[in-house]
């Protein structure tokens, strides 16, 4: 541990400007400007930074906690403490010790060389002075050759995220703010060309096939159109300018009160001052605060958080669980059903994004595969998971049963669980029938997304809402029932 001096001049180092220096200049870099010319990137790109300045405050008051300058520390907070007798009698055994780790040594030698003999009563503050001064340059200089790390990798992971943006465009067709600080916030994975190929080569299927974002986008409003208190989200607190009354404004005069202002004395009280038997009546007064004063009122503007209460948009006030997407990954999906699969869980990613929902998705045949497309590393998750070949058979139970041990805790109140299959399989047995009615009756919802003609109506008919898009002769067309 270090001690008070130590633990002070780390802090009073890290504090003196060094680090806000460095958060100006990532700022003032002509990539990062441009970048932040949308706002929600601006806001997003201010974040990541203030979460920096915290982290690598930390790190350069830890330089400090290194074995170097914990022995140097230590030996000075001792000495200081010496009188100076102990102090000419052990110097010479402390300053060896400094040898081969204190940047101090060399002027420690040639401070006592010129003080030898001689015991100068002066001598001990203005060596343990100097030691001090060496301390703080040797602290500082490892601090900011620290700073200097860090900021290089911070500036390396900015430029990373915003090519990453840059290249994610068609993910954040809509522009909306909400979704594209997240995707800031995903973007810190490093994304190879063929990763961004093919996430461009769905987001242009589902650009062409605008009936999967239809249905994506219903299924993204029925969380918002649910009718219990017990989801609606705390009101929102937002820094307002709010007017409120005040004594200390001096708007208007109001009245005439005993007090000890003199800015808003009465006239006729500096009379008292004109007669030197009345002058001490007139301290008398100001100091029992009876002389008489206007009485002022006024506005005073303040910035305050205040609840931010939106009756008519009561719809937006409701806490929207996750989409679980369970994509059926068998052999008879391969070709279009595999493609408007894919395609639609890429949509509804991009609808997590924008309203700070979770997303899963689990490919299922004979075995099961999980990617939470919306956490950090939630890129490189869509993309491994576009670019998983369909192959084995249909299994709906066990990923049936997975789901619904999932949203049977808190975390998935209010989600969504959609299936996209050709439903060619068997209805699912009672108990599991059972459990889903439990679900629904707790607000959670299940959906059936049919890329098959061939879908078994008993299987589909448990879920709530049920859409078909399938090829026909006329193109693709969408049915709901």
């Amino acid at each position: 541990m270090l001690g008070a001096d130590g633990l002070n001049l780390a802090l009073m180092i890290a504090d003196s400007g060094i680090i806000d220096t460095a958060v100006n200049d990532l700022l003032a870099r002509s990539q990062v400007m441009m970048v932040a010319e949308n706002q929600g990137v601006k806001s997003s790109v201010k974040n990541h930074l203030n979460k920096w300045r915290g982290s690598v405050k930390k790190r350069i008051t830890k330089v400090c906690e290194t074995e170097r300058f914990q022995h140097e520390l230590s030996l000075y907070q001792e000495v200081i403490h010496w009188d100076e007798a102990t102090f000419f009698l052990k110097i010479n055994d402390v300053v060896k010790e400094l040898e081969w780790h204190s940047a101090f040594y060399i002027q420690a030698r040639r401070l006592l060389e010129k003080n030898k003999a001689i015991n100068n009563p002066m001598f001990p503050h203005y060596f343990c002075d100097q030691w001090y001064k060496s301390l703080s340059d040797a602290i500082k200089q490892a601090q900011v050759s620290e700073l200097k790390v860090n900021k290089e990798k911070v500036l390396a992971d900015l430029y990373q995220r915003m090519e990453t943006m840059k290249s994610m465009d068609k993910v954040t067709d809509t522009g909306d703010e909400g979704s594209v600080g997240r995707l800031w916030d995903m973007a810190s994975a490093k994304l190879s060309r063929t990763d961004l190929s093919v996430m461009k080569r769905h987001a242009e299927f589902l650009k062409k096939n605008k009936g999967l974002q239809e249905i994506a986008e219903q299924l993204g409003r029925m969380a918002g159109q649910v009718d219990d208190p017990d989801l609606n989200k705390a009101p929102a607190e937002e820094l307002q300018m709010v007017e409120e009354k005040s004594d200390e404004a001096t708007d208007d005069i109001v009245g005439i009160h005993e007090s000890d202002d003199l800015n808003k004395l009465l006239p006729n009280e500096t009379m008292f001052l004109a007669y030197p038997e009345l002058e001490v009546v007139f301290y008398k007064h100001l100091v029992d605060k009876r002389l008489m004063n206007y009485r002022m009122q006024g506005k005073s503007r303040t910035l305050r958080k205040v609840r931010a209460h939106k009756p008519e948009h009561k719809q937006l006030d409701v806490e929207k669980g996750p989409f679980i997407v369970c994509v059926d990954a068998s052999g008879s999906m391969s070709g279009f059903p595999e493609q408007c699969a894919k395609a639609m869980a890429y949509a509804l990613m991009q609808i997590a994004l924008a309203e700070e929902r979770e997303c899963y998705v689990i490919l299922f045949s004979t075995e099961q595969i999980t990617y939470e497309l919306t956490r950090p590393d939630g890129l490189r998750e869509a993309s491994d998971f576009l670019s998983y070949s369909f192959h084995g058979g249909t299994d709906l139970e066990p990923v049936l049963i997975k789901s619904i041990d999932l949203m049977s805790s808190d975390k998935y109140r209010n989600a969504d669980l959609v299936v996209l299959s050709d439903f060619i399989a068997p209805k699912q047995p009672e108990e599991v029938l059972k459990k889903v009615a439990q679900l629904k009756a707790r607000k959670n919802r299940f959906h059936a997304v049919s890329l098959s003609k061939y879908g078994n109506p008993a299987l589909m008919s448990m879920f709530d809402h049920n859409w078909a898009y399938h090829p026909n002769i006329v193109g693709r067309l969408i049915k709901k029932w």
